[in-house]
């Protein structure tokens, strides 16, 4: 596996953890609707909740948040519209993003947005 895949699972699953720490339940990993997916699908109470993960080595070119686009946002809702349609979903939901900045084997810096779109 390439470089930045490894890291990419590693901040997704350490974007895993931290959701757990907070109390979200995971419901989904990498949930795939044909070429779009969403990283994480988790309950935080009543609320099914989205969520996009973005990890970065380092804060040397961009801010990881700076990476959800127009378009990744709009793939985002579309695989979600799918998910809600396909599992008969009725309850609220939500959209957030969680960043992971370091590597393996250090301690990485977490960033939560809440409700980010």
């Amino acid at each position: 596996m390439a470089a930045h895949n490894e890291l990419g699972k590693w901040g997704e699953q350490v974007a895993e953890d931290y959701l757990q720490r907070k109390g979200y339940t995971i419901i989904e990993r990498d949930w795939k609707s044909g070429p779009r997916d969403i990283d994480i699908i988790a309950l935080q109470q009543e609320k099914l909740v989205f969520v996009e993960v973005k990890t970065r080595s380092n804060h040397l070119f961009a801010d990881p948040v700076e990476a959800v686009g127009y378009q990744k946002i709009r793939n985002l809702r579309q695989a979600a519209n799918h998910y809600v349609k396909s599992h008969g979903v009725n309850c609220n939901i939500r959209f957030d993003i969680v960043t992971v900045v370091g590597t393996v084997g250090a301690e990485p810096e977490i960033t939560h947005i809440e409700d980010a779109f």
